[in-house]
């Protein structure tokens, strides 16, 4: 076997446990809250997600993505000696698959951007130096630690309070969701299309400006503001009914809710996380070919298959611990509880992406389950398990980091 071939064996195989793993812990992350609240039960949520990922990484998933992740360091660096670039790139995919692998065997839930991007971080110091790191990319990564959870719980806070006021610290709170449900569809249809539509649908060539996308995304709001309020008159409704079967019927409508929000959550991460796995793959394959660094690479068709199956596979066999972090052991969820962190989550990720600050979804919606925790007050909330993901969390990149180093050491080693 020459090296070529080996090497790109090797970057295949690192790949594929890189996205397994990314199913383990992103993907399960995500569909936690739905699986903790009893909205979805574990199969449910693993198909899904397992068509809510695979869509969105197969046909919305990068067609062109950066051969160093975030920006972090500069290829051009290793134009004289471009087969270190590819060992620095399998370094960094096994490094943070490992770390992966191993928070999702703990039951926690960290990054899967932030993994990779301190395997980055670790081979530009090893091989080059600390002066080829764009440290003020690191730092806004390191920013986002407190940015992501802060603006998660922020939001997830104020969405469960006004549920909570609108509807069920009322008499009849069943009355009370029928007329206020189809604007919060409303609401959620608005926001979740223009994630989609405005700058997310550029790989199928439909890359509308911000004005069309705005009124796409109203008149699909409409429509399923429409939709709802039929709906939601065909629920019949007794006053006479214990409080408590209301309450019941009611986290019922909310189920639905957290349904839709976990698809689409499902859905971004498979189109833009989906790259941290085959992102250096198709690297190692452009490369390969030529002998060549490029500074952005088409990503192809083969290559996205490969990881969106391979996240599916993750999410079913290993996904089961960081699900019941997420759901149930930072704090008790219902449907509406559920609901509120996944869309006050996926709102902060839509506009923070919008606007060009780094944010991690992972840690937003760990922040967004946190913040309806303490909307209920802080004896809610298992600080331990909290304590616990937050130390996962600032040790991930230095952790990849060390191991990347270590990788890539051992190619230079025995690899010319």
């Amino acid at each position: 076997m020459d090296l070529d071939t080996f090497l790109l064996s090797f970057a295949v195989i690192a790949c594929v446990y890189m996205a397994c793993n990314i199913g383990a812990n992103d993907v399960a992350n995500a569909m936690g809250t739905s699986v903790g609240s009893k909205a979805l039960t574990f199969r449910q949520a693993i198909f899904i997600a397992a068509v809510a990922e695979f869509i969105g990484a197969f046909f919305v998933g990068g067609e062109v993505s950066n051969t160093i992740r975030k920006g972090m360091l500069d290829p051009t660096v290793f134009e004289a000696v471009p087969y270190h670039l590819v060992y620095g790139m399998i370094s960094a995919l096994v490094a943070a698959a490992v770390w992966l692998h191993i928070a999702s065997y703990l039951g926690w839930p960290v990054s899967t951007t932030h993994s990779i991007v301190g395997g980055i971080v670790g081979f530009g110091i090893i091989a080059v130096g600390v002066d080829v790191v764009n440290w003020g990319k690191v730092g806004l990564v390191v920013l986002s630690w407190v940015v992501s959870p802060l603006l998660g719980g922020i939001f997830a806070f104020f969405i469960f309070k006004f549920i909570n006021k609108t509807i069920f610290s009322k008499r009849t709170p069943l009355v009370y969701a029928k007329n206020i449900l189809p604007y919060i569809v409303f609401f959620i249809f608005v926001i979740l299309s223009n994630a989609m539509v405005y700058k997310g649908l550029k790989n199928l060539h439909l890359d509308f400006v911000f004005s069309e996308a705005l009124l796409i995304s109203f008149m699909t709001g409409i429509l399923a503001f429409a939709v709802a309020k039929f709906l939601v008159r065909k629920i019949p409704h007794d006053p006479s009914r214990s409080l408590q079967k209301q309450f019941r019927e009611t986290e019922g409508m909310f189920r639905y809710l957290q349904i839709l929000t976990a698809f689409y959550v499902a859905f971004a991460h498979g189109s833009n996380d989906v790259a941290n796995a085959v992102g250096p793959l198709a690297a190692v394959v452009a490369i390969v070919e030529d002998g060549q660094v490029h500074m952005n690479v088409p990503i192809p068709t083969w290559i996205l298959g490969l990881g969106a199956g391979f996240i599916v596979f993750g999410l079913m066999f290993w996904g089961a611990k960081v699900m019941a972090t997420v759901g149930e052991k930072i704090t008790e969820l219902t449907p509406s509880r559920g609901f509120a962190a996944e869309f006050g989550a996926a709102t902060v990720v839509l506009v923070c992406s919008k606007i060009g600050m780094p944010i991690s979804t992972t840690h937003t919606l760990v922040g967004s389950v946190i913040g309806v925790g303490l909307a209920r007050g802080l004896p809610t909330l298992n600080l331990d398990i909290i304590k616990m993901v937050f130390i996962s969390w600032i040790s991930t990149i230095p952790f990849t980091a060390c191991i990347t180093m270590l990788f890539f050491k051992i190619f230079l080693v025995f690899l010319p």
